[in-house]
């Protein structure tokens, strides 16, 4: 019978899973995770979850009885301690080992952390990933109390917003001349800003941290303008990087993150890789892409390739931020633009960003590559069936707020 191993048990993992299952696998399957907690969501940690709109049994993707439920054997609280890629099996700490005819890396992204030479290990100090994280956070978000958030990109600022409006003091520093300056046009970096500013937020936009003060636990920051700051804790948002130290040592090729073949397999015939740790080959290049998104669809296609589909993963990148009243939706990859072309509804057609319906286009020469809307889910969806079909309608009909966009499917 055959044996399907998963290390990983966050969106991309649970996804595979459920999918052998339901595509009608009836080998032994195997997920391990390191958290003492079944599958879950991960997005509504920092916003629903740490408002307290949202209890944990509804971050789980599905119910702990699923897996049992299903004949797979859900080992939570378990960090896999080692690959024998000759022997094909994978040892966890207790001294069990587990065979397996096909391996499924799924381990997923870890964030950056502030080095301990500049206060990084002080008490208060946080990263937004797990729910442990944010479980032991929670208790600082009170009125009145002051966070730092180092880092603007969309955990930062998602971080930010919470904590506006639980009432906390914010002040949110970022090294780079602007917020979303990796992620995002500047259109998009002055409308949060805008927003931000507009709620309470104080943004210290091109300086860095210096180092954080305190003896055991943190009690302010000094920035690289010489500015002090105090501060009850801190939260770093300056990024993720792939957990690759298993595929390393199993010997496994890398490249920003697990490399795999258009198929999810990696250098190991026997091994794949899905989610937030997968590099893989898109539209000429090669990318990894950090999404709920991807980790369903990546882990979905190796599912089905375990199972001999032999069917290339085919990405439609697309995300989303939620921050005070605005739900910003993300369709493509910009990477390469030239121009931005704005359009806004009647709705947003103020001039005011704040709250504004809005949606910023990105082209490279004539060729639509990625949009961002702001609370304007017709633009999103319409843009995203665009890109994916790969239609490019002309800038001058997108930013006329008297186009039909369904209009533009039909062209």
């Amino acid at each position: 019978m055959s044996k399907v191993v998963v290390i990983g048990a966050g969106q991309a993992g649970s996804a595979l899973v459920a999918r052998l299952r339901k595509q009608g696998f009836d080998g032994n399957i195997t997920l391990v995770g390191d958290e003492p907690v079944p599958p879950y969501q991960r997005p509504p940690l920092s916003k629903a979850y740490l408002l307290g709109e949202m209890e944990q049994e509804r971050l789980y993707l599905r119910p702990a009885s699923y897996y049992s439920d299903q004949n797979i054997d859900l080992r939570t609280g378990a960090r896999a301690a080692d690959i024998d890629a000759d022997a094909r099996t994978v040892s966890l700490p207790d001294g069990v080992v587990l065979p397996y005819d096909h391996l499924v890396l799924a381990t997923g992204s870890t964030p950056r952390r502030l080095p301990a030479a500049i206060g990084g290990d002080l008490d208060g100090v946080f990263t937004v990933r797990t729910l442990a994280d944010v479980d032991t956070m929670a208790p600082r978000f009170t009125a009145g109390a002051k966070v730092l958030i180092v880092g603007g990109g969309y955990i930062g600022l998602e971080a930010a917003a919470v904590a506006r409006k639980l009432g906390l003091e914010v002040v949110l520093i970022e090294m780079a001349d602007r917020i979303l300056q990796r992620v995002a046009a500047p259109e998009t970096s002055d409308y949060f800003r805008v927003l931000h500013q507009s709620h309470g937020v104080t943004l210290r936009e091109g300086v860095g941290l210096s180092r954080l003060l305190g003896e055991d636990r943190v009690t302010g920051a000094e920035l690289t303008n010489g500015e002090r700051l105090e501060a009850d804790f801190v939260i770093v948002g300056v990024g993720i990087t792939p957990v690759t130290d298993l595929a390393e040592q199993a010997g496994i090729a890398l490249e920003n993150g697990i490399r795999t073949d258009s198929f999810g397999r990696t250098s190991d015939p026997a091994i794949w890789a899905a989610g937030d740790c997968a590099s893989f080959p898109w539209n000429g290049t090669r990318i990894r892409l950090e999404s709920v998104g991807n980790a369903i669809d990546q882990a979905e296609c190796v599912a089905d390739n375990i199972m001999g589909a032999n069917v290339p993963y085919t990405a439609k990148p697309w995300f989303w931020s939620d921050q005070f009243d605005v739900k910003l939706q993300i369709a493509g990859l910009n990477t390469g633009y030239d121009t931005i072309v704005t359009r806004k509804t009647p709705e947003g057609a103020s001039g005011s960003h704040t709250g504004g319906v809005v949606s910023f286009w990105y082209y490279r020469g004539e060729t639509l590559l990625a949009l961002d809307a702001m609370n304007d889910p017709r633009a999103y969806m319409v843009g995203k069936r665009l890109i994916e079909a790969g239609k490019s309608p002309a800038p001058s009909a997108v930013s006329d707020p008297a186009t039909d966009l369904k209009d533009l499917l039909k062209a």
